[in-house]
């Protein structure tokens, strides 16, 4: 049975303003996508300006999933009792306020704090978007919506990656705190867009009849998301897959251009994978339905591993297939997750944000330990071969994890 929330006239998964309140959410999350992105490129700089070594860039480049961590689940109850309409405007300004303390930092605590912020303002994207998307989305269109929203992060670091070293950085004449501001500001826009299109009656209605359901007690909702063993599964699981997506995100450049690549030559190629989840997250998830969400979440598991092994052998074919492979499975993992458990028995789009938060609070210590984990052993061992093999066995495990977690206890409910 469809759980939409609300009780307005017009059903808000056939009302035509859904895919307006779809490009104002793209836009919200291309923003972020583009704000998470900043950094990576301009590790170089950063770095040698502000005199850090590897493992305490990777503590900045962690800085924001740390936060993430602890405020997750207050902004998920945050977003189920004051909507989504204005939560995600806070959160954009959150983020472009990030920005610009970016670009006054001095040392390596002030850079901390500053991406940290983020960490208030991610959540309430994070969460927010699978629960409006459950609200006015239904059935495969729904995975469909969740494809589309998702090119957004994923577009915003396509721009990033390949235009910072290349065009961006040598506009401002190298400084990097300019481009930090550039991108700040794209993302105050990008919040001022989404407070036109949420200002539709429709939109207002949805946020008032959602204010007017009557509120379960906030524990007792969190007690029946833990009692679903799927949905403990799927927490766990998040670790590992925000593990790989943020390791790998975070210091791919970095890694290519240890394999001999120039910086300008390393932003480009780390936008292919970029590339590729925009294209996978549009056809992927759509094809996600729960007869086949298993095998398909199983075959991505399978290619970010291979990712993480081809990535070792440096320039040529492999590499090209290492960035495919990444492309696919960075793109769609956490879509595919999210549909498990925006599907799961006690969960609907009316605990949506309450899962949401659950979802990525755990999540987020997988997003702050990759980064961390990879800039502190390449500081160890000059080099990022061994951080490649601890991915390499994160991927094993989330294929364990999807196998006996999720896949037999299902099989085990069939009659």
């Amino acid at each position: 049975m469809n759980q939409t929330i609300g009780v307005s006239a017009a059903d808000p998964t056939q009302h035509p303003y859904r895919w307006a309140m779809l490009f104002g959410v793209w836009l919200i999350y291309f923003a972020f996508g583009l704000t998470i992105s900043a950094l990576a490129p301009m590790v170089g700089p950063i770095t040698k300006d502000l005199g850090l070594s590897h493992g305490a860039m990777g503590t900045v480049l962690g800085a924001w999933p740390f936060i993430y961590i602890g405020a997750a689940v207050p902004c998920g109850i945050l977003l189920d009792r004051v909507g989504a309409r204005r939560a995600l405007l806070l959160a954009a300004m959150i983020m472009a306020a990030s920005g610009l303390c970016r670009a006054v930092a001095v040392d390596h605590l002030s850079l901390f704090l500053a991406v940290g912020i983020f960490g208030f303002g991610g959540p309430l994207i994070s969460i927010g978007a699978p629960k409006i998307i459950a609200e006015w989305f239904e059935g495969k269109e729904r995975g469909f919506a969740m494809g589309i929203y998702i090119t957004g992060p994923a577009i915003g670091g396509i721009l990033s990656l390949s235009l910072t070293n290349a065009v961006v950085l040598p506009f401002h004449d190298g400084d990097w705190r300019m481009v930090v501001l550039d991108y700040a500001a794209v993302t105050a826009i990008a919040g001022l867009l989404w407070l036109l299109i949420a200002q539709h009656p429709e939109a207002r209605a949805r946020e008032a009849a959602e204010k007017a359901m009557p509120k379960r007690p906030q524990l007792e909702i969190f007690r029946e998301l833990m009692a679903n063993p799927v949905v403990r599964v799927i927490l766990l699981m998040s670790i590992g897959i925000f593990f790989f997506n943020h390791g790998t995100s975070n210091w791919l450049p970095e890694i290519l251009k240890s394999t001999g690549m120039s910086p300008v030559d390393a932003g480009y190629w780390a936008a292919l994978p970029t590339i590729v989840g925009v294209i996978g997250s549009l056809t992927i998830p759509r094809l996600a339905t729960p007869e086949r969400r298993g095998a398909i979440l199983g075959g991505l598991f399978v290619l970010a591993g291979l990712c993480t092994l081809l990535l070792q052998l440096g320039e040529g074919p492999g590499l090209i297939l290492a960035l495919i492979f990444q492309g696919l499975a960075r793109g769609s993992m956490m879509t595919i997750a999210l549909l498990f458990l925006v599907e799961a028995r006690g969960v609907g789009s009316k605990n949506a944000g309450s899962a949401g938060g659950l979802f990525f609070s755990a999540a987020e210590v997988g997003g702050v330990s990759g980064p961390v984990a990879i800039g502190v052993i390449h500081d160890i061992t000059g080099g990022f071969t061994v951080s490649l093999w601890v991915l390499t066995g994160i991927c094993a495990l989330l294929l364990l994890g999807l196998v006996f977690g999720i896949h037999r206890p299902a099989a085990k409910t069939v009659p």
